[in-house]
């Protein structure tokens, strides 16, 4: 009855006893069921979508990607923002499993103790997307972000570039962009090349603050042949301060970006850029949701990686 009025949010409780039934509860990675003895099943036609941001032009074509297979069923997505913050992320899925949803979707495969307790105790379908660098607690589709990194790292290392700048967002938070750090900087290696001067921000991705950095990196390394940007926002931001201040691109210097947004098509020059299937990506997750919650579905968990490709574009020289 105590541990009952405590997930009730009832007062009549020692704020000793709460405190201890609540990390017990965290502990096992219990969730509460608010909608208990209201359905047979115990499980409403809902999909938790759990992603960092929607500010960021990567998650809204992943919900395209996800309602695109969900609205050919019963099953509804509802989503939920963490903005990188491992506790909000905690918070958040807490809240959607309460009402026990029938399965989750749900960004990256780095998450805190609590939150994977909770993933391997829903006893639902769960899928990890955009990464597949890491073990998920259930079915996972996504890119290898080093992958990405080493690919574009030797595509910039064949036409000749050496001194190479990177731009992009403090990384403790964004677990992707580091390990398109991690696998760039280890294929340059592997030809010689060390990154010669890098930047990092926090906030949103922003022309503004690719142009900020880029002038801000280029009086500090005057010298440098190539600019790398962790996704393409800040990168168009960089290209449009370049093509102003009147540099030969990309035989002066060249720059890419990363994930292929189509947005950026309208630029004075098309910037290189990789594709990071972010459409397909929320497919396949939804498909994998889909197919479970359906009577006599497969019930194995699936490990999916998809390739990413490189654009060249206007500013990555070609052979």
């Amino acid at each position: 009855m105590t541990v009952s009025r405590v997930l009730r949010g009832r007062g009549d409780v020692s704020e000793n006893t709460r405190d201890k039934v609540l990390a017990a509860a965290k502990q096992l990675g219990y969730v509460p069921n608010k909608i208990a003895g209201a359905l047979a099943s115990q499980r409403v036609n809902l999909v938790a979508v759990i992603i960092p941001s929607l500010s960021n032009m990567v998650f809204p074509e992943v919900m395209t990607g996800i309602s695109a297979v969900l609205d050919e069923t019963s099953l509804q997505p509802v989503v939920g923002v963490t903005n990188y913050l491992p506790e909000k992320e905690e918070k958040v899925l807490y809240e959607m499993l309460s009402w026990r949803p029938s399965g989750v979707i749900i960004a990256g495969v780095e998450h805190s103790d609590a939150t994977r307790a909770m993933l391997k105790a829903a006893g639902i379908p769960i899928v990890e997307i955009m990464d597949v660098d890491g073990t998920p607690v259930d079915s996972m589709v996504g890119i290898s972000h080093r992958r990405a990194g080493r690919m574009m790292a030797q595509a910039i290392a064949a036409e000749g570039y050496r001194r190479i700048g990177f731009m992009g967002t403090k990384m403790p938070m964004d677990h992707r962009a580091r390990k398109r750090f991690e696998g760039f900087t280890e294929a340059l290696a592997k030809e010689g090349i060390e990154v010669a001067d890098q930047e990092f921000y926090d906030g949103g991705s922003a022309l503004a603050k690719g142009r900020e950095m880029t002038e801000a990196m280029l009086k500090r390394s005057p010298d440098l042949d190539f600019l790398y940007y962790s996704n393409d926002m800040i990168g168009a931001g960089g290209l449009l301060y370049l093509l102003e201040k009147g540099l030969n691109i990309p035989s002066e210097i060249g720059l890419a970006g990363f994930n292929g947004v189509e947005l950026l098509q309208g630029l004075p020059r098309q910037l290189a850029t990789m594709d990071a299937c972010r459409s397909e990506i929320g497919r396949k997750a939804a498909q994998i949701i889909a197919q479970r919650c359906a009577e006599d579905g497969p019930d194995e968990p699936e490990a999916i990686e998809l390739s990413p490709k490189i654009s060249f574009g206007d500013t990555l020289k070609r052979g």
